[in-house]
């Protein structure tokens, strides 16, 4: 599976914080995801952004279709609308009792070029499947998603009791000594960062982070895995943004979820 780990377990490699990164982390953290132009220039003050060089990236991302204009009111592209959705399932993934089936989606098409190939390996790591070899990709089935209708055009979907040992599948699949040592040290960082922008981009890494957390049964999981607490942390920085948000613009974006 794709993971977004750093150079070692448990290094917290930070991305740098931009005028564009700023006005994604509060839009996609706002429900609905608009928000004036007024409001996002009291916002981003904090993170030291002036309003002319917030301007500019707005006027950048509407380019680049990152956002929509409607009047002086910005809100997100259908394209992060989608990102949006993907982090809210990071925080709250829908799940099920596991009573041992695997999920496994064999891939069947060829003669497909190495983008289509790279996209189509992004797509399914995204959907928390890990592949245990080429073309060949698992996970235990106690998610409560369905797969995307477009990609029975290239795969085939399988429901599966593997012979191997359960605990043994799931170490092959990821490299989960890795995930967790690095989500405690995004814990540690979130919980010593007190500037605006160390704690933004702390809890950015941290949603990237769970971005690629396998959601196992708790069967499965590792003892003290850290992905509860990740989320929870970010749950709580997220109500505490929401609540800037409200105070700083009159009006809440709408509840956090």
């Amino acid at each position: 599976m794709r993971m977004n780990m750093p150079v070692q377990p448990g290094e917290v490699v930070l991305r740098s914080l931009s005028a564009r990164s700023v006005v994604l982390s509060l839009l996609l953290g706002a429900h609905p995801p608009r928000l004036p132009v007024k409001d996002l220039v009291r916002l981003v003050e904090p993170f030291g952004i002036g309003g002319s060089t917030l301007r500019a990236a707005l006027s950048r991302m509407v380019a680049a279709g990152d956002l929509r204009r409607t009047d002086a009111v910005y809100g997100l592209s259908d394209r992060l609308l989608a990102r949006q959705r993907r982090q809210d399932d990071a925080l709250h993934p829908g799940t099920r009792a596991w009573d041992g089936d695997w999920e496994m989606v064999v891939i069947t098409a060829t003669g497909r070029g190495p983008a289509e190939r790279a996209d189509l390996r992004a797509r399914l790591a995204d959907l928390r499947l890990g592949e245990l070899r080429e073309g060949v990709w698992l996970r235990p089935a106690n998610l409560d998603r369905p797969l995307p209708d477009d990609l029975e055009r290239v795969a085939q979907r399988y429901t599966v009791r593997p012979e191997r040992p359960a605990r043994d599948l799931v170490a092959l699949l990821w490299p989960l000594d890795a995930w967790a040592a690095t989500g405690r040290a995004l814990l540690a960082h979130a919980a010593r960062a007190d500037r605006p922008a160390d704690r933004l981009t702390g809890y950015a890494a941290v949603v990237r982070h769970l971005l690629t957390d396998p959601v196992l049964p708790p069967a499965l999981a590792p003892a003290d895995w850290p992905a509860t607490a990740l989320r929870a942390a970010y749950t709580d920085y997220l109500r505490e943004l929401t609540g800037t948000v409200r105070g700083r613009s009159g009006r809440p974006p709408g509840p956090a979820r």
